[in-house]
């Protein structure tokens, strides 16, 4: 029955990370409430070791039918991936709890700004290029990479959300770009999480191909109906992660 549970939520979780991010939204409590013995720290590297994978996935299929702006986002990848593993080394010498009751409140804030912004991430209209720009994906890369690897609820829906408010990306390319840098976040988790024993392999691969399951159906479903579905997404997800978040830090 373990197994059952867990494997049904990252097919739901690759579904919903795919689309527009927010995949440890579904996953990750799933395996909290599954095993709630366990320590914290190994069912955080088992989710990343099982959604790495459709994340990989989402990000192959995407490249195929969204023009990616390699020349920033390869840069942005690398930083996200250094930001990413300090993060997760931070994490074991600092706690986050500080982050537990601010993080509702700018998720509040991101929902109000693109809901008040009605045409907020509906057109592709870079607003950098060349230096400038791999150099604005790059810091965006390395913030919110340290913060994934610190802390992590959010972090695709953040990544969306910077790209499309700061670079001028439409929704679309947004989470075909957040998708490259979660990929090289989620990577730098796994290694540390698995050079200190935090990995549960044995159910990373279940995990792993219910994963990439869930991540074709919703790159699918993401490509098919374009822009104003994603962001339709991307409001859903973040008014679920304030009401999971806020929960978490204030009734708990």
């Amino acid at each position: 029955m373990e197994w059952i549970v867990v494997t049904l939520a990252s097919l739901l979780a690759g579904f919903v990370d795919a689309i527009v991010g927010g995949g440890g939204l579904v996953l990750l409590p799933a395996l909290f409430a599954t095993f709630p013995s366990t320590a914290p720290a190994t069912l955080m590297g088992t989710n990343k070791a099982g959604a790495v994978w459709g994340t990989a996935i989402a990000t192959w299929q995407y490249s195929r039918r969204v023009q990616l702006r390699w020349a920033a986002m390869l840069p942005a990848a690398l930083a996200g991936f250094a930001g990413a593993f300090a993060g997760a080394w931070a994490v074991t010498v600092l706690s986050p709890d500080f982050l537990r009751k601010l993080l509702p409140l700018v998720l509040l804030a991101v929902l109000g700004y693109t809901l008040a912004k009605k045409d907020l991430g509906r057109h592709h209209q870079p607003r950098f290029a060349g230096r400038a720009e791999w150099v604005a994906a790059s810091l965006i890369g390395a913030s919110i990479g340290f913060y994934d690897g610190f802390f992590g609820p959010g972090t695709g829906s953040f990544f969306v959300f910077l790209f499309v408010r700061l670079l001028g990306y439409d929704f679309l390319n947004a989470s075909a770009s957040a998708k490259l840098l979660n990929v090289a976040t989620n990577v730098a988790a796994i290694i540390l999480f698995s050079l200190k024993g935090h990995v549960w392999w044995h159910f990373a691969l279940p995990l792993a191909v219910a994963n990439v399951l869930g991540s074709v159906l919703g790159t699918h479903m993401a490509l098919k109906h374009g822009t104003g579905f994603v962001r339709g997404i991307f409001i859903a997800v973040v008014s679920l992660l304030i009401l999971k978040t806020g929960y978490d830090a204030f009734l708990r």
